[in-house]
């Protein structure tokens, strides 16, 4: 059984820290043309046992709460969505009622979680990951399945 936590030691922080530089290239991701530094976001880590299984990033204002990263050590065993529903838990205990998200044109694999789990696409930001890559030179021009990465398509979920 998964739970969920936010870090508790330094030791998670230095491990979130591996996970992002592995998984992104580095600890600042970029979302509508705004870098998310790792050390500014909430973090929650998720736990098989004693072993880190799963980290989510994310950051709240007063129109909801915006999911920066979510990774998972070992794909198709449920962490996803066991982060994805906790992330979703802090929201609505935390009055905000909305959460979205930011992912590339080519991440066909997030686009198929998210809508399965009541994410709608209500944005395409065209030549956005272009425009962030002259800020961030280590994003990729072409990403999954060989699909040539320009534009950010933005989906949101309503809590309420």
């Amino acid at each position: 059984m998964l739970q969920v936590h936010p870090p508790g030691t330094p030791a998670d922080g230095m491990w979130a820290g591996v996970v992002w530089r592995q998984e992104w290239g580095g600890d600042v991701m970029m979302s509508k043309g705004q870098r998310h530094y790792m050390v500014d976001l909430h973090l929650l880590i998720a736990w098989r046992g004693s072993e880190r299984v799963g980290l989510a990033a994310y950051r709240c204002e007063a129109n909801g709460a915006e999911l920066v990263s979510i990774n998972a050590v070992e794909k198709g065993a449920g962490i996803g969505s066991v982060m994805l529903d906790a992330i979703e838990r802090v929201a609505l205990a935390s009055g905000l009622a909305r959460i979205w998200l930011v992912t590339s044109n080519d991440n066909l694999d997030a686009l198929r979680f998210y809508q399965r789990r009541g994410y709608r696409i209500v944005a395409v930001h065209k030549g956005a990951v272009d425009r962030a890559r002259e800020l961030k030179p280590s994003i990729p021009c072409e990403g999954l399945y060989n699909i040539p990465v320009h534009d950010e398509l933005e989906l949101e979920k309503l809590l309420t």
